[in-house]
């Protein structure tokens, strides 16, 4: 079903802007893939855009530039299944959904009494847990459908530079910004 509609969305994600948005956002993961066969324990989050992405964590800048290189160069090779993560914000956000709308359809019909809420709690948690086991699968499916794009095109590195980030109470980010071209 994911699949028809995104054969549908077609000329909506080829759009070059969120063409570029869904390549770059493969990349991400894609380097965030090797990264995790390399660094243990890999901590790390990344942010795309059509410009390129951020990956916000702890590592040095060769292993940056590696991964990036070696993730694109096996993207091109054919490896398009490593545009999608386990830990993507499209599964979160997707889970985050499914749990909520589980909650709310476990709550229809209650009075306005706490009596009647908690009577409704076990029935609430068993969709809640049954949305979790769903949104996981959809969330990966969303991901290789809609919010990456595992073929990597045209797309070349341009730049991979370092930033430090001052955080709250005196602490420190890393940032690395990977920026990309492509048509």
């Amino acid at each position: 079903m994911l699949e028809n509609l995104a054969d549908s969305a077609q000329p909506l994600l080829n759009a070059p802007y969120i063409l570029r948005t869904r390549r770059n956002h493969g990349l991400e993961h894609a380097t965030i893939h090797v990264l995790s066969s390399r660094v243990k324990p890999l901590s790390m989050a990344g942010r795309s855009d059509a410009d390129g992405f951020s990956l916000f964590g702890d590592v040095k800048t060769e292993q940056v530039e590696e991964a990036v290189h070696e993730a694109l160069g096996r993207m091109q090779g054919g490896e398009h299944s490593l545009a999608v993560h386990p830990n993507c914000g499209t599964g979160l956000v997707t889970t985050g959904l499914m749990v909520s709308l589980a909650a709310l359809a476990g709550s229809v019909g209650v009075r306005r009494g706490a009596q009647d809420y908690f009577s409704r709690l076990p029935l609430v948690m068993v969709m809640a847990i049954g949305a979790v086991i769903v949104s996981q699968p959809l969330g990966l499916s969303l991901q290789q459908h809609f919010t990456t794009e595992g073929d990597p095109g045209d797309l070349r590195v341009l730049d991979i530079r370092r930033d430090e980030v001052h955080t709250p109470f005196n602490g420190r980010l890393t940032v690395h910004r990977v920026t990309t071209t492509s048509s």
